[in-house]
């Protein structure tokens, strides 16, 4: 299959995810997953109408940024060093991996500069795997009071990278307490804090995302496959 037909695939079963999901008329974000893929390939993507892509690395964004055609919106979804700030702030719409006070720091410092803030997910590794960046589910509330207070950042949502396993539904359970904290925070009203975003799932388990209130997944290999 070409990329035009995985998309419109990863589409079609988006639309049938969502009919059973806490809120069916909401829609689903894709996010393009850049990483590995070359420029020739990233312009076929925008070509089938899919404009918004995440990168992992921030060195391969800069390689791809100038070489891609216009009308890319790029998202860094991968984990993000304080020291890397400068290279990317004046060109992606959204951080995906905002969870450390070093780097809410050098964002907020380096946005205000520029004279805007950065919209941004808190990510959170409510598995607790040791090999995933995250914050724990109790870190998350005093993490967003802290941030509420910068004017460089603007909260939009929540980010979470899930356990793989083979038998999907297993990863069922951890996607639905990522809603539910989503739903908890929401109801908070934190000032300066907007709970609009829930981006999880990837290539094998993004229509269990959806299902239990993803609204933006992150897929690559189910696209280029």
């Amino acid at each position: 299959m070409s990329i035009a037909e995985n998309i419109a695939e990863i589409r079609k079963n988006v639309e049938e995810a969502r009919k059973k999901s806490p809120n069916p008329e909401q829609p689903v974000t894709i996010v393009a997953v850049t990483k590995t893929r070359t420029p020739e390939q990233l312009n076929e993507v925008l070509a089938a109408g899919q404009t918004i892509l995440g990168e992992n690395r921030v060195q391969e964004l800069m390689d791809k940024y100038d070489a891609v055609n216009p009308g890319a919106t790029w998202h860094i979804i991968g984990h993000l060093q304080s020291n890397k700030v400068k290279y990317i702030a004046d060109k992606v719409a959204l951080v995906h991996s905002l969870e450390s006070e070093s780097l809410a720091k050098e964002l907020n410092q380096r946005m205000q500069a520029l004279g805007h803030p950065m919209d941004c997910l808190v990510q959170v590794n409510i598995a607790d795997e040791e090999s995933k960046f995250g914050l724990a589910r109790e870190e998350v509330l005093p993490f967003l009071e802290l941030v509420s207070k910068m004017p460089g950042i603007h909260v939009r949502g929540l980010m979470n990278i899930a356990p793989f396993f083979e038998d999907t539904e297993q990863v069922r359970p951890i996607f639905r307490e990522m809603y539910q904290l989503f739903q908890e925070i929401k109801e908070k009203q934190i000032p300066g804090i907007d709970m609009e975003v829930l981006s999880m799932g990837m290539s094998h388990d993004y229509q269990v995302a959806v299902e239990e209130g993803a609204n933006m997944i992150r897929v690559g290999r189910s696209m280029f496959a």
